[in-house]
């Protein structure tokens, strides 16, 4: 069964140009989580975890999760119950907000680790999470990582735009779920 893809755009959601937002456009299979204007420049963890779940739930699994920037971190404090439905997670960017008051009911982020495959990708030089931090994140759940030199904080600011290689990452990790999910024929040679 084909996963389905969830867009969870970060704090003050993902405008027009954002890579999340023409990933959408051009692949109108992809499902978004959607958040009232106010939440997304406001954000609460319990309205977001909330919104996250009942998103999830939703589209029933299999869910592979393409989060960005508070969007990691609003995933990770998700229920394991929630979790059962997500088969993969693409983090890009997540924020610390531990550094940034606006975010800090998000803090402390959890770190346990995931039970599906995963990837952190982040930049060497991201405003709003050091690289030390996102390799913490990293570690801590389970996901490869990927460090990028002078990306920012990978979205239409630092000039990303369509992103292809994130759409190159992603489609990466599909084939991953995918080869460890999908039944093989294990018939002797014999």
């Amino acid at each position: 069964m084909r996963a389905k893809i969830l867009l969870v755009p970060g704090w003050r959601n993902s405008g027009p140009d954002h890579w999340q937002s023409r990933w959408q456009a051009r692949f109108p299979t992809f499902h978004r989580l959607e958040l009232d204007a106010a939440d997304w420049e406001q954000p609460t963890r319990a309205v977001w975890t909330d919104a996250l779940a009942a998103k999830i739930e939703r589209l029933g699994a299999p869910v592979l999760v393409v989060a960005h920037s508070l969007g990691c971190i609003a995933f990770q404090h998700l229920s394991p119950s929630v979790m059962t439905s997500v088969v993969g997670a693409l983090f890009v960017a997540p924020a610390d907000p531990e550094t940034r008051p606006p975010l800090a009911d998000f803090a402390p982020v959890p770190l346990r680790r995931l039970p599906f495959v995963s990837k952190l990708i982040a930049s060497a030089d991201d405003p709003f999470c050091c690289a030390d931090r996102a390799s913490a994140y990293a570690e801590a759940w389970g996901s490869r990582m990927t460090l990028l030199d002078n990306a920012g904080h990978i979205n239409a600011e630092s000039g990303h735009g369509e992103w292809p290689e994130g759409l190159r990452q992603l489609d990466t990790l599909r084939r991953e779920i995918n080869w460890k999910t999908e039944p093989r024929d294990v018939r002797s040679s014999a």
